[in-house]
């Protein structure tokens, strides 16, 4: 037995119980350092990876120490410990009698509750569904399905406009109305051009906009998806934004409106000068009768022109002069022989 520090445990059992809390610190060790290792890799920052792969690494080192303790302790520790201290003869227990209670009391009478108590509302929890791409969004993929596995995304962060960086313009998650376009922006590493991406936008559950095509933005960077629609469109509720690499998940985020939308009162007021401008394009029948065009006629009827006959026909006047031949009375001489009787 050990006498002192720890009595009534002998050297065998404490060595067995510290070769078992050593192993248990092993194994804790082993598995921390392993995850920091695989943790590391996915993060994007150089400081934040090199930090958490060091940390791994000294809980691996710290590791194979601990194993190192516990098979010197388990194949030396009872030797030493015999060693440092005295084993003394533990005595012998003697079973002590026990009074045994001559008369024991039973309860007679047992209450049993005549009401039972009922919920007057229960509660059922919804399930939550997964986040998957919607059918009718599916059928206009082109690209490829498969997303590289080492693929990261950040957090996506909200706000109305970007600088030239891609820097988000004031962001948040409250917006007050009238908002104007929307931008969800976010941070990549490690894709693939081809890729089919996907955003979807949903408000309180319910898709409103979606955007999904080839992924062209290498491999490393930032990118954003926006959603520019009418002000009145800008209802207030909860939204929330999916990006899919192919058909998985790869980030999400959601922002809140506020506030009523914006109302297109000019824009109608301008519909009835549509109205009214409309009505003179299908008047224009004078274009239809420029009958002017087609009563050209006239330049034909410049008979005049062909009507200078005169001067053939009057010029006649000149061979008139027949005055001239007309004295056939001297041939008419024929009374000499007309005497033959």
């Amino acid at each position: 037995m050990l006498e002192g520090t720890f009595p009534g445990l002998d050297i065998r059992s404490f060595i067995r119980v510290l070769v078992i809390l050593l192993a248990l610190g092993t194994l804790v060790a082993f598995a921390i350092g392993i995850s920091g290792i695989r943790e590391s890799r996915r993060l994007k920052y150089y400081r934040l990876r090199r930090s958490r792969l060091l940390a791994g690494w000294r809980a691996l080192l710290i590791s194979f120490g601990l194993f190192g303790v516990t098979l010197l302790v388990s194949r030396f520790g009872e030797p030493v410990a015999y060693n440092y201290y005295v084993i003394s003869p533990t005595p012998s227990l003697t079973p002590t009698p026990s009074t045994t209670p001559t008369i024991t009391l039973t309860p007679t009478i047992t209450l049993t509750p005549s009401i039972t108590p009922t919920l007057s509302e229960t509660y059922t929890p919804t399930p939550t569904s997964t986040p998957y791409v919607p059918l009718a969004v599916e059928v206009n993929f082109t690209g490829t399905l498969t997303p590289p596995p080492e693929a990261v995304f950040s957090p996506l962060r909200f706000a109305e406009g970007i600088d030239l960086a891609y820097n988000p313009i004031d962001p948040k998650t409250t917006f007050t109305n009238p908002v104007r376009m929307m931008y969800a922006i976010f941070s990549y590493d490690k894709m693939a051009d081809g890729i089919q991406w996907t955003a979807l936008w949903y408000r309180d559950g319910e898709l409103v906009y979606y955007e999904t095509k080839p992924w062209d933005g290498g491999t490393g960077g930032f990118g954003f998806s926006d959603w520019n629609p009418e002000p009145e469109e800008w209802l207030p509720g909860n939204y929330q934004v999916q990006i899919f690499i192919g058909l998985d998940l790869a980030v999400s985020g959601g922002f809140e409106v506020v506030g009523f939308p914006a109302t297109r009162t000019p824009t109608v007021t301008n519909t009835p000068t549509i109205t009214t401008t409309l009505t003179p394009t299908p008047t224009l029948t004078p274009t239809i009768t420029n009958t002017p065009t087609v009563t050209v006629t006239r330049w034909p009827t410049l008979t005049p022109t062909p009507t200078r006959t005169p001067y053939p026909p009057t010029a006649t006047k000149i061979p008139t002069s027949t005055p001239l031949p007309t004295e056939t009375p001297v041939p008419t001489r024929t009374f000499r022989p007309t005497a033959m009787p």
